[in-house]
């Protein structure tokens, strides 16, 4: 069943002088006759693989200015698909405008911490994604060094399958396999250590590389945002269960405490867990940035 319910995906607006291409979970994609790319994030929040009924406002331009900053402070380690900040007012502050790229059918992953399906898998074989790690590690534990964990990229609705180097590999080829595993590492180790700084722990993230027109491998998509990553509260944190968190677990933890069964249509989210969601997610970019949003 489509994580968009049964209703399908919600309608995309007009843009003028924009040709809609498709709706994701939580983006809009345009194009117009440059060929180049609107990217809109919308105030959609997904969980569980849907798409929640009720808008998180505000969280498209966090999520948009956030990822401008750290495409910025990561550009002189790899270059962006970032074309333009000059898009139209209707979509201002939560717009991009972008180069197309041929992307790479593997999502890049990095974790410096273990937490989510890397513990759960842990707990099954002491490794994740084909790394061994040293027994005695709980949920939430530093690890000894950062390790790339792949996935494949799903379709809506489904769900990500984590993968060893190895089928990267066989996916995308060994030289680009390497190469992005090493720009995936390099990246969150900056990032980690710049937010650190902060008082904030990145567990992990998510990177997706593609290639522009000249064929130079370029990051693409978001980058950093409490949608691709787990932001800690690093005065808070304990390993042995859950952390307290930047992103949408709070939002999860309502779920599970609701009933709902994951498999029908989520229910609508009160007010109180609306707001608490949005400043979530606006303490992040203000810890991180140092900026009110």
């Amino acid at each position: 069943m489509s994580g968009f319910g049964i209703v399908g995906p919600p309608p995309a607006p007009a843009i003028p002088g924009w040709v809609h291409l498709r709706t994701g979970k939580v983006r809009d994609l345009y194009t117009n006759e440059k060929n180049e790319i609107l990217l809109v994030a919308s105030d959609r929040v997904s969980a569980y693989d849907w798409v929640m009924p009720t808008i998180i406002p505000g969280k498209g331009a966090v999520l948009t200015q956030l990822s401008l900053f750290w495409f910025e402070l990561l550009e002189d380690i790899i270059p962006n698909h970032i074309i333009s900040t000059d898009v139209p007012l209707v979509v201002e502050d939560r717009a991009i405008i972008v180069q197309p790229l041929e992307m790479f059918e593997i999502e890049c992953v990095a974790r410096g911490y273990l937490t989510g399906s890397g513990w759960a898998e842990f707990q099954k074989n002491s490794a994740v994604c084909g790394n061994t790690l040293p027994a005695g590690l709980l949920d939430g534990s530093k690890l000894p060094s950062t390790i790339f964990t792949p996935a494949t990229k799903a379709d809506i609705g489904d769900h990500d399958i984590n993968i060893d180097f190895e089928t990267a590999s066989l996916k995308i080829g060994d030289e680009e396999a390497g190469i992005l595993k090493e720009l995936t590492v390099k990246l969150y180790e900056t990032a980690a250590d710049f937010a650190l700084e902060r008082g904030i722990i990145l567990a992990d993230t998510k990177f997706e590389f593609g290639r522009n027109s000249a064929g130079e491998i370029v990051l693409g998509d978001e980058a950093l945002t409490p949608d691709s990553s787990r932001f800690w509260e690093l005065s808070a944190w304990k390993p042995g269960g859950a952390q307290a968190s930047f992103d949408k677990q709070f939002l999860r933890d309502y779920l599970v405490a609701s009933g709902w069964d994951r498999n029908s249509p989520p229910p609508e989210l009160p007010a109180e867990i609306v707001e608490k969601t949005a400043k979530r997610y606006e303490e992040a970019f203000f810890r991180l940035t140092g900026s009110s949003f």
